[in-house]
């Protein structure tokens, strides 16, 4: 469908040809048998937290997108699970009356174990905006590899809890282009929909987004793109624009209006512990064990495997180790946390066995961002859970799908801010150091550079038409392009190379993948949705086969 803004500029079209009421046309038939719980029902919480010597038939490592809906599968089956979680579970509000803080006024909670805050947009006029806080298990990491930096969840709820809630449905024909052996129809006939029906995805108001203030930034960007020729799309979300709407109308406390969003929302965003991992909790098999990093995984002498696992307290220090065995173990610690477990166990002789693949084949998902400046008014209210993107993903030059972000400062900034995402080949590699016995990651600096080329032909162009300017004071010192670091990182374990094509590690019966890492390093949009529907289909096939 087309819209039609008050300038008479064409309409922007959903992503994936889907409206509202398309969307819950498509979504209604799965609604029934999902028996989704109220999004607005309290947070899973820590149960049963795991003691040294335990026994459990299922272990899930990570309560990111994966593991959450592993959980909730397997628990609705009648087995009960247990979920380690390296992150605290983010369900006690600080002395501010608040769980999470927010970006214009960050505090410990902001960072894992991090002595200063390590924004996106780092730098103001050139200068460091980043802030002295104190270490703490707060709920965004930003892992440190060798020439890049990778932010990830840090909670019961992984990902969920940070990330800027853009639910997006891949095109088909690149789906089946990066994952060959998955039934294409099937994903976007049944599992497509039941990830986005359960993870509660929602889309905005055309008419509240054409009128209210906080999307001026992004009415903004579509209409420079626009003029340059670039089609632009309006794509769901899992905060709930209902919620957000009564924020503008200052009906409700605010949260997406109150620059929430990469250190936590407070109110409106349905993340994983709100959705899959409230409905696992209900089925009364659920045991989550939060602030716990598994360190080892071994078959076992009578059958299963034994894990080894830390616990920590909110400051970083160990109180306790502790091993359990499990019948069955799934690793979802996400890309990066998946990858460097695996990797080190193999090359310790844990699971020697493990293929070669174990740790290839991972990509940065093409991302790159960039800012332009003009004499448009962006907004001081500036709404932190975007909604809208260009896409030029069929230019055969360099497909681009540039999510129109938002920079929520508080103030006037006549800043444009996008976060590209590029189909870049490029892929690096888990490498296990043995002086270190640690995992690093060999990534290329240079590897981005097919990710600005593919940028910088669409901002260009927009900029020329626009009268705008690339604005280099944001990622570095006279650096317009933020290309070291990453937001949605994928592969390490790839479907059926790493893993058969359901997650099955071969080799080790019992032993499963179920998260990004599947993924070979793309997705073409923000991956979060490809990655729970993957995992239905993975998990169902899984229950189907190795539990009967």
């Amino acid at each position: 469908m087309r819209h039609r803004n008050a300038t008479g500029q064409r309409r922007t079209q959903q992503y994936g040809g889907l409206g509202r009421r398309g969307f819950l046309i498509g979504t209604a038939s799965t609604l029934g048998a999902l028996a989704l719980p109220s999004w607005t029902a309290r947070a899973a919480s820590p149960s049963q937290v795991l003691a040294a010597g335990d026994h459990v038939p299922v272990l899930i490592v990570g309560s990111g997108y994966g593991g959450s809906v592993a959980a909730l599968r397997l628990t609705q089956a009648g087995i009960p699970t247990a979920v380690v979680e390296m992150g605290q579970s983010w369900t006690t509000p600080g002395s501010d009356g608040k769980i999470f803080c927010n970006m214009l006024n960050p505090d410990q909670r902001s960072y894992w174990f991090r002595t200063e805050t390590d924004q996106p947009v780092g730098y103001f006029l050139g200068f460091p905006a980043n802030k002295s806080i104190s270490s703490y298990a707060g709920a965004l990491d930003s892992e440190q590899f060798a020439t890049t930096r990778v932010y990830q969840g840090r909670g019961v709820g992984g990902g969920s809890l940070v990330n800027g809630g853009m639910a997006v449905t891949p095109k088909q024909s690149y789906f089946e282009e990066i994952l060959p052996s998955v039934d294409a129809a099937e994903m976007y006939g049944t599992y497509f929909p039941r990830a986005n029906a359960q993870l509660g995805v929602n889309s905005i108001d055309p008419a509240w987004f054409e009128s209210c203030d906080c999307y001026q930034y992004a009415r903004v960007s579509r209409k420079t793109a626009n003029d340059a020729g670039y089609g632009t799309v309006f794509v769901p979300n899992v905060y709930d624009f209902g919620y957000m709407e009564q924020e503008d109308a200052n009906q409700v406390p605010r949260s997406a209006l109150a620059s929430e969003v990469i250190y936590g929302n407070n109110h409106g965003k349905k993340s994983l512990d709100k959705t899959y991992l409230a409905a696992a909790a209900a089925t009364g098999r659920l045991s989550i064990s939060p602030l716990h990093t598994v360190t080892d995984v071994a078959p076992a002498p009578g059958g299963g495997y034994t894990v080894g696992m830390t616990q920590i307290d909110t400051a970083g220090n160990v109180v306790a180790t502790k091993t359990v065995t499990a019948d069955r173990v799934i690793f979802a610690a996400g890309s990066v946390g998946t990858s460097k477990l695996l990797v080190s166990l193999k090359a310790k002789g844990r699971l020697p066995d493990l293929p070669d693949a174990v740790g290839t084949a991972w990509g940065n998902n093409g991302n790159v961002m960039v800012a332009r400046a003009g004499l448009d008014l962006t907004g001081a209210l500036q709404s932190g859970m975007p909604t809208m993107g260009i896409d030029n993903w069929a230019d055969p030059n360099g497909p681009v799908f540039a999510e129109i972000a938002p920079f929520p400062a508080g103030t006037e900034t006549w800043i444009n801010l996008y976060l590209a995402i590029t189909k870049n080949p490029n892929r690096g590699t888990f490498v296990f150091d043995s002086s270190t016995g640690k995992v690093g990651l060999n990534w290329d600096a240079s590897w981005t550079q097919p990710s600005i080329d593919a940028a910088k032909r669409v901002f260009d162009a927009i900029n020329s038409k626009a009268g705008t300017v690339y604005r280099s004071d944001l990622f570095g010192v006279n650096r317009i392009w933020g290309d070291d670091f990453v937001y949605h990182p994928l592969g390490g374990c790839v479907l059926d190379q790493a893993t058969d094509n359901h997650g099955r590690l071969p080799g080790y019966p019992g032993l499963y993948v179920m998260d990004g890492s599947l993924i070979p390093g793309s997705t073409g949009v923000n991956p979060f949705v490809t990655i729970t529907a993957l995992a239905e289909r993975n998990i169902e096939k899984i229950l189907a086969t190795d539990f009967a």
